[in-house]
């Protein structure tokens, strides 16, 4: 009946007649700006652009209507016509959080549950859920409220547990709040710890809030126990308070806000609204001379998966988790707590499925998962790493395509070549379940290849696709095809590994053919002016979506250090795509990006190029107080602007780059503190990293400045090879190098400084 039945007609006749654009004529247009694609766009995506934007049209409705209310700190600073977040809504049909996606996840390892915590303490304890916020009140009247303040201290503390601590300061009152997830024999409950101290005495006030970063969140009831001491949300969720409440508030949509109402109305225990908007104030009296702390606890269901990666032991989770993992030693604390901050990411964001953050970007993608696992195997964290590995066949489809997302061509590639830099950094044999899986993603990728014929630039690589959805309209991305070059490379070599001679020289055949087909197309392109350089896909002119390109040089090392088109990208992207040495992309994210930034810097630092020096800086400063990256930042808020508020990919990136710059590999041998900045060189002082897997073995390296600076460093390494040392070079920036064609399982060498 669909075949037959005229609905394009009916369609666009009924949009006509009511005085609508015709919908599939304006669709078609769209589809000029991209090439001919199976998949326009990835339905997953499609999903979580609806939800994300029906929020959006609520938040339209409710937020510009209703700013005497207390609502988040993204709301508060852009719809502050005073501040730099501000955005004009005028034509806007949604109003979404541009300009401070920020927030930090709490929890413990192997648990789904992932609470955030926004810039001003904010809690949103359960996933797209109601939040709780914490406020102070004087005799005066005087209110503290977190989100409307400008200044606010905020770290994150990595001791036993995990925890945001935030402190406030404003109206000579005091405010501080600590949230961890807190293991106990009942189960697991998001704990927040407050306390306030205000001059001359007066109330601490713990509010429920209909919102969280990303905007409304229904709240349709609430009721205080007749204890006294315990919240019910919409018949659901409980909040325990650790003592009585004083007072208590309640309020509906029409009543307006609780705070609006915390001096002026008599108690109730109880409310409901029918538009989803109840707040509630549970106020605590605050001594005149002392500090009020109030705890409160709020349950979440035991995880009962078994396929999380180690049953860890209550009261040591994190030790456990974090037993083996590379550790960083250097006088500069920021970056030993960027690092250890990315670790913990890391670890929170692989509880059994592989997220890349806890919001926003809470599901699965082959693409965040190879790079997360691969920051994982960076860190030493092997047993969370090889989970990962083991779970890639489960979404594979019967033809071999490893689906997360429908239309993005990367995702094979990806897959083998983490699961051979798996076995290359573990020297583990190949599990042979894995490898059927692999085998059938090796024949997809060169199945799912174009013609080698027809004269076209885009023939023998892959089709137009979605790509890595930050490159722009669907087309043949040079990203893609390398991904898939890299795949049938890495199985050439799994296969050899399992003793399959004929099938390794199968794929290297076959990877030597797409490599020739990219090859070709290159050769077709129209050079920029005196430099040759790789657009993000044929036909493109030279844009930010080149950003894709450089994958061929980091992560996979397929082109020589100093490829002249290599070169040319970086010179591009540098020097039209950069924002204070961050690479801004312009297409979608419209913010500075941590993670690519971090490629063009790994690129760059395989180049010998020092440029890598002041990227790796901009990064390190564009990290939030609580050691962590959106997903793009905004560049004059310094806020989140794209995707998730708590990054896993760009915390994985970070994790790689230290890792790399103490110790990485360049073909057949080993670098040794080839990245290191000058300023973590202070004498007298060692700095060390390690024990980290590399292709050739496990490897911990220290460097030892000399008490006088002028007289060098010492460079000393520990090593467990796989089979034989490999030849090293020991290339410290600003030192002479040295070059050990024997290298022995341990050893130290002295690096004396350049001499002008």
């Amino acid at each position: 009946m669909y075949k037959w039945f005229p609905w394009r007609f009916m369609v666009s006749k009924l949009a006509r007649s009511h005085g609508f654009l015709d919908p599939l004529t304006l669709y078609a247009r769209l589809q000029q700006f991209a090439q001919p694609s199976e998949v326009s766009e990835p339905i997953e995506l499609l999903r979580a652009g609806a939800v994300f934007h029906a929020r959006g049209l609520i938040n339209s409705r409710v937020l510009q209507h209703n700013l005497d209310w207390v609502w988040p700190y993204w709301v508060e600073r852009q719809f502050d016509p005073s501040d730099t977040a501000f955005m004009p809504r005028a034509f806007s049909l949604t109003h979404v959080n541009l300009t401070n996606r920020s927030w930090t996840a709490v929890g413990l390892p192997g648990r789904e549950a992932l609470p955030i915590v926004d810039p001003r303490g904010l809690l949103t304890p359960f996933w797209d859920s109601w939040s709780i916020d914490a406020w102070c009140m004087n005799e005066n009247g005087e209110v503290l409220l977190p989100s409307r303040t400008k200044q606010a201290e905020q770290q994150q503390v990595m001791d036993a547990s995990l925890a945001i601590n935030t402190r406030i300061t404003d109206k000579g009152m005091q405010l501080h709040s600590d949230v961890r997830m807190v293991a106990s024999r009942d189960g697991d409950v998001i704990r927040l710890k407050v306390t306030a101290s205000v001059p001359g005495g007066g109330w601490l006030i713990v509010s429920l809030r209909p919102c969280n970063p990303e905007g409304v969140s229904f709240v349709d009831r609430v009721r205080l126990d007749n204890d006294r001491r315990k919240w019910t949300v919409n018949d659901k969720n409980t909040v325990h308070f650790d003592q009585t409440v004083d007072e208590h508030h309640v309020s509906n949509y029409h009543e307006a806000d609780v705070y609006v109402h915390l001096r002026d109305r008599a108690q109730s225990d109880a409310c409901q609204c029918s538009v989803g908007l109840v707040t509630a104030a549970a106020s605590f009296r605050v001594p005149s001379q002392e500090a009020k702390v109030v705890e409160v606890d709020i349950p979440i269901a035991p995880s009962t998966d078994s396929r999380a990666p180690h049953a860890q032991p209550r009261n040591q989770e994190w030790a456990y988790a974090l037993q083996g993992r590379s550790l960083l030693n250097l006088t500069d604390e920021r970056i030993r707590f960027l690092y250890d901050a990315a670790v913990h990411t890391l670890v929170l964001c692989t509880p059994d499925d592989t997220y890349a953050g806890p919001y926003t970007y809470k599901r699965f993608w082959y693409r965040d998962a190879a790079f997360i696992a691969h920051g994982l195997l960076c860190a030493g964290l092997i047993d969370r790493a090889r989970h990962i590995v083991e779970r890639f066949p489960e979404r594979q489809s019967h033809a071999g395509y490893f689906h997360s997302q429908e239309g993005e061509w990367d995702a094979n590639g990806e897959v083998l070549w983490l699961s051979e830099r798996f076995q290359q950094l573990t020297g583990e044999p190949l599990d042979p379940h894995l490898w059927s899986a692999l085998r059938a993603g090796a024949d997809w990728i060169d199945r799912k290849r174009l013609p080698e014929h027809g004269g076209q630039p885009h023939e023998g690589l892959l089709p137009a696709g979605f790509s890595a959805e930050h490159l722009g309209p669907n087309d043949h991305y040079y990203w893609d095809n390398y991904w898939g070059v890299a795949g049938l490379e890495s199985a050439a070599r799994l296969a050899g590994s399992m003793g399959d001679e004929q099938l390794a020289s199968h794929y290297r055949t076959r990877a030597l053919a797409f490599s020739d087909a990219i090859g070709r197309s290159l050769q077709r392109l129209p050079d920029i002016p005196g430099m040759p350089a790789i657009p993000a896909a044929p036909g493109r002119r030279m844009d930010a979506g080149a950003i894709g390109s450089v994958a061929c040089s980091y992560p996979l090392q397929l082109c020589e250090p100093n490829d002249e088109r290599l070169l040319g990208t970086l010179e591009f992207l540098l020097s039209s795509s950069f924002h204070h040495h961050g690479f801004f992309q312009d297409m979608i994210h419209s913010g500075v990006n941590a993670y690519l930034t971090l490629h063009v810097a790994q690129a760059l630092l395989r180049a010998g190029d020092m440029r890598y020096q002041d990227l790796l800086r901009e990064v390190i400063r564009l990290a939030s107080p609580s050691g962590h990256w959106p997903e793009a930042v905004h560049p004059h808020t310094g806020g989140g602007c794209m995707g998730d508020g708590h990054h896993a990919w760009a915390a994985a990136e970070f994790v790689a780059m230290i890792r790399n710059c103490f110790v990485r590999e360049e073909g057949k041998r080993l670098l040794i503190v080839s990245g290191i900045l000058p300023e973590w060189l202070v004498p007298g002082q060692s700095l060390s990293f390690g024990p980290t897997p590399t292709r050739f073995g496990t490897v911990t390296v220290e460097i030892m400045p000399s008490p006088d600076a002028a007289s060098g460093c010492d460079i000393r390494w520990e090593a467990i090879w796989h089979e034989n040392a490999p030849p090293m070079d020991i290339c410290l920036p600003g030192h002479l190098g040295v070059e050990i064609t024997q290298g022995e399982h341990s050893g130290s060498v002295h690096c004396e400084r350049h001499t002008m």
